[in-house]
């Protein structure tokens, strides 16, 4: 920014603003919480700390779920599980306007800025505080989730941007890094209805534990596991095969 305005005069306070955030950066700020928003899905989503900052990897939650949404004619009612900056939610309420979109999330900071990001953005969705499908009542035809996935073992070796400025609880999925995989799949039982459809990010290395998971879950199965642009198991997707 400042080389692309290198011939306009730069405005009150310029300089001090600008010496501020290069602390802050070489402190290891992530630039999100520097520049207050991040991009996601081609729209920018506002973020602080406090809240999980939206990664292009998720993006594939949404190609998922849209590609399965043209399958189904009817309106449909989409949950996101833990949904932060509402960063899913809000990106499915505008690509479905038809849909009707809910979001919880157990931190109120985080239900703040997405119902912010939802207002700037004018997307209707439906905020509920508390964990899993707090507030919403099944049937659902989507379940979205970016559960919380580091192991504690690895929690320590994460890059300071993450490790010590992105909250833990949207980080930390317990001991082996699944505590929150199973849990959100035993919620996609009582929340989906018959050929609904569980879409879900899950960390690197977790691609035959979290599968193993969900297969063993009642009524539910593995579709497919997708990899994101390095290669890496990214996105599970699965179904809900009985009837409720």
């Amino acid at each position: 920014m400042l080389v692309a305005r290198v011939v306009e005069d730069a405005p009150a306070g310029f300089e001090e603003a600008y010496e501020a955030a290069i602390v802050r950066r070489v402190l290891r700020e992530p630039v999100a919480y520097i520049v207050g928003v991040q991009e996601f899905w081609g729209r920018d989503f506002l973020v602080r700390p406090g809240v999980l900052i939206p990664r292009p990897e998720t993006e594939l939650i949404v190609e998922e779920t849209l590609a399965w949404a043209r399958t189904r004619p009817q309106a449909l009612r989409i949950v996101d599980i833990g949904t932060g900056s509402g960063c899913l939610a809000i990106t499915l309420a505008l690509e479905l306007p038809r849909a009707a979109v809910h979001a919880t999330d157990i931190s109120a900071d985080a239900l703040a800025v997405a119902r912010e990001n939802a207002e700037r953005l004018q997307a209707r969705i439906a905020l509920h505080h508390g964990s899993m499908l707090a507030g919403v009542a099944p049937p659902v035809d989507a379940i979205l989730s970016n559960p919380p996935y580091i192991a504690g073992t690895d929690y320590q070796a994460l890059q300071p941007e993450v490790r010590s400025f992105e909250p833990a609880s949207a980080l930390l999925g317990g001991d082996d890094g699944l505590d929150a995989i199973r849990l959100v799949a035993a919620a996609a039982v009582i929340g989906l209805g018959a050929g609904g459809v569980l879409v879900m990010e899950i960390g690197y290395g977790q691609a035959e534990a979290a599968a193993r998971i969900v297969a063993e879950t009642e009524h539910l199965q593995v579709l497919r596991i997708r990899d994101d642009l390095q290669g890496t198991a990214r996105t599970l997707v699965a179904e809900r095969t009985s009837p409720r």
